[in-house]
């Protein structure tokens, strides 16, 4: 069996490889001279020692007074209490950097630009408000705080294997006339992107529009440094987000963790499969793989061209950007086969001051009344995503996750099972496909409403990454959904019980310090 890595590991591309080594070194590096630094200047002078330990509570007391949740600000605030320099120099190189203020005013104003040119669709958010209150609550909350539209002339094919999504992805992208739009977290160039890359130039060659767009670290262990040059040459655009260099600050935390293929502005792909080969069980580097996606054909892709548009335009101010958005955003009618279907696809952006897709699955969890089911390949969430989760189980509600049999990281496994025993206490049934690595990212309530997308369910997708999702309701893909989640835990043990007694004491201990670093995983 091949034991290549899975994305978020590093495989034996040199180039990409090579660069991760020399950036962790200057990483490492920036640290200990720091540490040196202020260790010499503590001893050499009493004033500064006192200064030094000053900073380090002032910064405390900021980080205690920022509006994050408690899970996020507390590992910080302990690791500068106990090591100072230490922790001062972790949290200013990694919790912050001066990167964040200026690519916060960068999307400001391009979603100013974008945002507005979506359709204000107040009248589909009322019928569904009308015709199902839960579903109606959660596209108001989409459509009011995130700027996200209600959309009904839309079909959505739902896939239970990422390996059909891809086979319908081929054959939409073999039909465009306009313009191709492709943003994925990883690229590997091998033979699934390949088979893609054959079509794209086709459509080149017919005069198509492509734009490609890829996250540096997520295809570092994928593809050489010149991938994108090569994309150019064959009239592929190509743009690469947050590429990752050498350097003291180094924007480590915000990653571009979408995927999205949009193809005339009529048809759309999004869910949890990057564009590389073990995504699509060509490879086996962690048993089978496990992984879904929708695709939307009509008016809801309006939203998903603009999420594109968003990264496209603001990802480097160098970059030329669009001066005529518009053309990207066709109009006219759709209509749809299959009819009631509401859909809204929408962003979750560290760029703001919302947890769209933390917020999105604690209200599916609040709103659920029979049952509430979530696949995710990490289980790392805040006390408000865990508490949600367990008043629903309290009140009667059917909540199950299912996560892999199989890690692709050990110890995020570890940090991942070590949130079962709190959740199973309060009634959340616990699932592990034991196939291999599911790498889904969905949920689903009531058989009437559902979400997939790229957003886990740990700290980084939903606070640190761009990621992208589509919450939708009353469509056969819902069912379709229904029935892969109750195929799937067939293919599950159910580990509930063995962690509802609980663990042995230096298990716990071992799991507690893991997760100090959670954020950082």
């Amino acid at each position: 069996m091949s034991r290549e890595t899975t994305v978020e590991k590093k495989s034996a591309t040199k180039n990409g490889v090579g660069r991760l080594i020399v950036t962790m070194i200057f990483m490492l590096l920036g640290i200990a001279v720091w540490v040196l630094l202020f260790t010499r200047l503590n001893d050499y002078a009493e004033w500064i020692n006192v200064g030094t330990r000053i900073f380090a509570f002032l910064l405390v007391l900021a980080i205690y007074a920022q509006n994050k949740t408690s899970s996020m600000k507390t590992p910080w605030i302990m690791l500068i209490l106990v090591f100072p320099l230490f922790g001062v120099a972790m949290y200013l190189l990694v919790g912050t950097n001066v990167y964040t203020k200026r690519m916060r005013r960068r999307f400001q104003e391009i979603d100013q630009k974008l945002l507005p040119m979506l359709p204000d669709n107040r009248e589909a958010l009322d019928a569904l408000k009308e015709e199902d209150a839960a579903a109606g609550s959660l596209a108001s909350y989409l459509a009011n705080q995130a700027k996200y539209p209600v959309y009904r002339n839309t079909d959505i094919a739902y896939y239970a294997d990422a390996a059909e999504g891809l086979e319908a992805q081929l054959a939409e992208l073999a039909k465009a006339e306009r313009f191709i739009f492709m943003e994925y977290h990883a690229i590997e160039d091998k033979e699934s992107w390949h088979r893609i890359q054959e079509v794209l130039e086709d459509r080149v060659a017919a005069g198509v529009e492509v734009r490609v767009f890829y996250d540096d670290m997520g295809s570092i262990g994928f593809i050489n440094t010149d991938f994108a040059d090569r994309m150019e040459k064959r009239g592929i655009q190509c743009r690469v987000f947050n590429p990752f260099m050498p350097g003291l600050n180094l924007f480590l935390n915000n990653r571009d963790h979408r995927k999205i293929t949009v193809i005339d502005g009529k048809v759309g792909f999004t869910g949890g499969y990057n564009l590389a080969n073990e995504y699509f069980n060509l490879t086996h580097p962690y048993g089978q793989w496990k992984d879904t996606g929708i695709k939307l054909t009509g008016e809801a892709v309006k939203s998903l061209t603009v999420i594109f548009l968003e990264m496209w335009n603001a990802v480097n101010e160098r970059n030329t950007t669009d001066q005529d958005l518009k053309q990207y955003l066709p109009d006219g009618t759709y209509k749809a086969e299959e009819g009631g279907v509401f859909a809204v696809p929408y962003a979750d952006s560290p760029m703001d001051d919302l947890h769209t897709g933390e917020d999105i699955y604690i209200s599916m969890a609040n709103k659920a009344e029979k049952y509430c089911y979530f696949m995710t390949p990490y289980l790392i969430i805040t006390d408000e995503m865990t508490q949600a989760l367990g008043l629903a189980a309290k009140r009667g509600v059917d909540v199950r996750i299912i996560t892999p049999g199989i890690p692709d990281k050990k110890i995020i496994y570890q940090v991942t099972r070590s949130f079962y025993h709190g959740l199973v206490q309060n009634g959340v049934r616990i699932y592990e496909w034991e196939p291999g690595f599911c790498h889904a990212k969905m949920s689903i309530a009531d058989d009437r409403m559902a979400t997939c997308g790229t957003i886990n369910m740990d700290y980084r997708s939903l606070y640190h990454h761009f990621e992208n999702g589509c919450f939708f309701c009353h469509a056969k893909a819902v069912q379709d959904m229904k029935a892969d989640f109750e195929h799937t835990f067939q293919e599950c043990r159910d580990v509930t019980e063995r962690y509802r007694t609980g663990r042995s004491s230096m298990l716990r201990f071992g799991q507690l310090i893991l997760r100090l670093f959670a954020e950082l995983l």
